[in-house]
């Protein structure tokens, strides 16, 4: 699994790009509602940055899985790893009011997105609050 500097837009982007995975399942309006919160210009990334950064995830999933695993779900090693590049309180509720924003987008909540989203309101200790938006 790369690694990106801690608190970087990278490694931001890449929770973001966990939770769009999460399901097995990227929603056309899961991305929508991150482009509608110019997410990537948020995180610091290029316009075109997140895509690769989802990419990347993708392809470093693949290569870690093993024989008949779901690969979109990483152990709970890697999990804690990618979740500790981010460790700045305002950029941890950012990214999770961004995540919050992209598994509700179409009004549906796979377990696996609320089982990421639980992990990072416990691992991080932050919570969104109502109204706050992503900034």
């Amino acid at each position: 699994m790369r690694s990106y500097p801690r608190n970087s837009p990278e490694a931001a982007a890449r929770v973001l790009a966990l939770l769009l995975i999460a399901d097995g399942n990227v929603c056309r309006s899961e991305i929508r509602a991150l482009e509608s919160l110019d997410a990537p210009a948020t995180l610091g990334l290029a316009p075109d940055g997140f895509a690769s950064i989802v990419q990347g995830l993708c392809e470093d999933l693949m290569l870690t899985a093993s024989a008949g695993e779901w690969p979109c779900s990483p152990d709970d090693a890697t999990l804690a790893a990618l979740l500790g590049e981010v460790d700045e309180p305002a950029l941890r509720r950012t990214v999770l009011a961004l995540a919050s924003a992209a598994a509700q987008a179409d009004r549906h909540l796979a377990d696996a997105e609320q089982r990421l989203l639980d992990a990072l309101r416990t691992r991080w200790q932050v919570e969104v609050l109502a109204g706050v938006e992503a900034s």
